[in-house]
């Protein structure tokens, strides 16, 4: 049984970036050799492109779960870690991306087109990069940042000129045939084609595609009979072609209730409105009387042929079968896509957007919030919260120098003048991955490092000063003279002797 996927929902994960590495230069002869920490490598991206031999999104219907390489870790010795490779999925010509929110976020046209869905994360920086006047040898070094994990719905919807509406078994496979080189699968059963399929059609120097969509039923705009995926796929189109079987048997048929039928069922559809929102039923639209081969047929159709007219309708009686009225009907479907071309907008090249940052703009926000353990202070930002992923909390230099840069870039200061006080808790992003007590009295500084991969900062301990040790010395032998005092004392009262 064919499976019918115009639409998917991908989870993917871009590639993490790999930690950096804090070494030290070892060579006989050279105690000093410095650090040599080499940086990881970026993460892979995630990217969409278009493929014009793609035609199905079947494929990530059948695996939606997609991650692109890590980066890799550096090594000593100023080696770099390798970057993880891109992960390229093909998506076929006219696929929409869009959140799970329905905001659109990219609409897919061209070969080769590409769209960053997840980026990578950027990888951790070594021991040698961190290297400053006045922090000489760090002893610690930035962890890679993880990649962005995204959920997008991918739509595909047909990019073609003119789509081919009716109901099913109309003769719209058969039509499609003859007009273009395509071969769509063709038999004599309802719902033979359910994947839309594409022809390209010349008239004299003219060539448009042309779109075969499955057939539509009664209350398709509702859903039935799939008929908003095969809707989905006519919003793109600017010419329609009403085609109608003149040779059904089936009661309660005939050509005019069947057109009417259908554009019940275009009206009630709702285009989406980041394409354009044009209502279906302002599309220019042609009426094809099918099946003339057949006698009864052709009397209907020039029956009913007046009575379109009436309406202002285009009407063309042809036999796909027999090849009758094909090339008057090409050269007319031509016409009406040069118009539609032609009141189409220019395209105009994307603009370069430049959104300077505001004066007093920090790159993040501190908020006072409230929690069942009571207040806490947040802190919001693309810097802030990068940074924090950055830095290994297993190592006290490392936090140290997340102090320094949270105290440069201005935290400390909004942090006071949000209320905050010394011992108040301090979450930094939007979920609780790092909560820390504030302590103010925290400053920027490499003097006040200590021995390697340790911040005498984070220290608690306090170094006694010699007046301290001087009295506490004297303090212990007081204690002890008086206790050999009470035990004399103890002995010559007869409280115990020498031989107890």
């Amino acid at each position: 049984m064919t499976t019918f996927v115009d639409r998917v929902v991908l989870h993917l994960a871009a590639g993490k970036g790999g930690h950096g590495v804090a070494s030290v230069h070892r060579e006989k002869f050279k105690p000093l050799g410095g650090p040599d920490g080499g940086n990881g490598g970026h993460g892979g991206d995630v990217l969409l492109e278009v493929d014009d031999q793609v035609t199905t999104l079947l494929e990530y219907h059948r695996g939606p779960h997609r991650s692109a390489p890590n980066g890799q870790p550096g090594e000593g010795d100023e080696r770099n870690g390798a970057a993880g490779e891109h992960l390229v999925l093909h998506v076929p010509d006219g696929t929409v991306v869009k959140d799970r929110a329905g905001e659109v976020l990219a609409d897919l046209v061209g070969h080769g087109t590409q769209f960053v869905a997840a980026r990578g994360g950027r990888g951790g920086l070594g021991n040698k990069a961190l290297a400053s006047r006045r922090r000489k040898a760090p002893g610690f070094a930035l962890l890679g940042e993880p990649g962005e994990e995204r959920e997008l719905v991918l739509e595909l919807k047909t990019l073609a000129d003119v789509a081919l509406i009716g109901f099913p078994s109309a003769g719209k496979s058969s039509l499609v045939s003859v007009l273009s080189s395509a071969r769509p699968k063709i038999a004599e059963y309802p719902f033979t084609t359910l994947v839309p399929n594409l022809g390209v059609v010349t008239a004299g120097d003219d060539r448009f595609t042309v779109a075969d969509v499955p057939g539509l039923i009664p209350g398709a705009a509702q859903g039935k009979g799939l008929g908003l995926e095969f809707l989905r796929h006519v919003e793109r189109c600017g010419v329609l072609v009403h085609v109608v079987d003149c040779a059904t048997l089936e009661p309660g048929r005939d050509p005019l209730t069947d057109l009417d039928v259908i554009e019940a069922e275009l009206r009630q559809y709702v285009p989406d409105q980041a394409l354009g929102g044009r209502p279906l039923s302002e599309r220019t639209r042609v009426v094809v009387l099918n099946k003339a081969d057949v006698p009864e047929a052709r009397e209907l159709a020039e029956m009913v042929e007046p009575m379109l007219v009436e309406r202002g309708v285009e009407v063309h009686i042809v036999s796909a079968v027999a090849h009758q009225g094909l090339e008057p009907l090409k050269f007319s479907l031509a016409r009406h896509v040069a118009k539609h071309r032609a009141s189409l907008p220019p395209a105009e090249p994307a603009r370069v957007v430049v959104r300077p940052k505001a004066k007093d703009d920090a790159g993040f926000t501190v908020a006072r919030e409230n929690s069942h353990d009571g207040p806490y202070f947040r802190v919001v930002g693309e810097r802030v919260e990068r940074w924090t992923h950055q830095t290994d909390f297993a190592n006290d230099e490392a936090v140290g120098y997340l102090a320094d840069r949270l105290q440069r870039a201005g935290v400390e200061e909004h942090l006071v003048a949000a209320g905050a006080v010394a011992g108040d808790a301090v979450v930094i992003g939007a979920g609780d991955w790092v909560v820390f007590d504030w302590e103010p009295t925290i400053t920027a500084g490499a003097e006040h490092l200590g021995s390697r991969g340790s911040d005498l900062r984070l220290e608690e301990r306090a170094r006694p000063t010699r007046t301290e040790k001087r009295e506490a010395f004297h303090a212990r032998k007081d204690a002890e003279s008086e206790v050999r005092r009470e035990m004399e004392a103890e002995r010559r009262a007869g409280v115990w002797t020498a031989d107890d």
